[in-house]
């Protein structure tokens, strides 16, 4: 959530797109009703605080909600 540059009122993030892997593009807009200011602002990693080690193993997906619930419903 980000404040808005014009007013100081709170910003809601209405769309983003990646511009590269580690920069993102937001597009926020102003809820003060008579002020609506759109603007955008960038977002990027400035640096990693804790590197995990060398084997990295991927999280498994959850499944799809309505096999959770038949599987949950039959035990």
């Amino acid at each position: 959530m980000m404040h808005c540059p014009l007013c100081g009122h709170v910003a809601h993030t209405r769309s983003s797109r990646y511009l590269s892997e580690s920069t993102k593009e937001r597009y926020h807009q102003c809820r003060n009703i008579n002020c609506s200011c759109t603007f955008a602002t960038h977002e990027s990693v400035a640096r990693v605080i804790v590197k995990p080690g060398d084997d990295i193993v991927p999280a498994q997906p959850h499944p799809p909600e309505n096999q959770h619930k038949q599987s949950a419903a039959a035990v």
